[in-house]
């Protein structure tokens, strides 16, 4: 299937703009059959051995948002104990979670269980399902954000908070909470950047050509 110009241009132009977006969230809902491609998009990540270990559930219930938002509220004041001095008053001023105010919150789970103890694939990195469902969700971003929603990453809450809020069994791991929704506008940079909390990288730094460092 060719690609055409235009449509390799709407691939990079959707890869970046996409923001971890934790603030002005719209209320309005999401329509079902826009839920719906996104998930899609999501369930045709890349899996190791083709497990497809994921699993995704969709939160619109206020009392569930209420309980997770009291598990970051604990996870963050946690780690606002970890800074010290100006770093610690900058971190406490951040927005770092729209979880009451985004109309969809998704959890996307890993059941590492699901084909077996053998993976093609996974014999000698293990981790390699827990990759694939990061790649679920990197897939359910540029999908959010080609349809205009903005979508955040909850990473200061306890699993053990999602997993009795989402009463998910024991041996399921927990890869992400999401919050999704229409958004009043899109930043050209990230908020993170924006606060002035790191700047971003040059790619070229990133960037190594047959080694990490040249051989002595």
């Amino acid at each position: 299937m060719h690609i055409t110009s235009e449509e390799r241009d709407a691939v990079y132009k959707t890869i970046f703009s996409r923001r971890d977006v934790r603030s002005e969230f719209k209320p309005e809902s999401v329509p079902d059959d826009v839920l719906n491609r996104i998930l899609l998009a999501a369930h045709h990540a890349p899996s190791v051995g083709f497990m497809q270990p994921w699993d995704f559930i969709v939160v619109k219930n206020s009392t569930t948002k209420s309980a997770i938002k009291a598990g970051f509220l604990q996870a963050h004041a946690e780690a606002a104990e970890l800074f010290e001095g100006e770093r610690k008053a900058k971190y406490q001023s951040l927005k770092l979670e729209g979880i009451e105010e985004a109309p969809l919150g998704i959890c996307v789970t890993c059941d590492r269980t699901r084909t077996g103890s053998v993976v093609l694939g996974r014999t000698a990195k293990p981790e390699m399902d827990l990759f694939s469902s990061v790649c679920a969700v990197q897939n359910l971003w540029l999908a959010a954000r080609a349809e205009n929603l903005g979508m955040g990453w909850v990473s200061i809450v306890h699993d053990n908070v999602i997993r009795d809020a989402l009463r998910i069994p024991e041996h399921i791991d927990i890869i992400a909470y999401l919050c999704l929704g229409y958004v009043e506008k899109f930043h050209h940079t990230p908020d993170l950047e924006r606060a002035g909390w790191l700047p971003r990288k040059e790619a070229k730094t990133a960037i190594h050509y047959e080694y990490w460092s040249e051989p002595d």
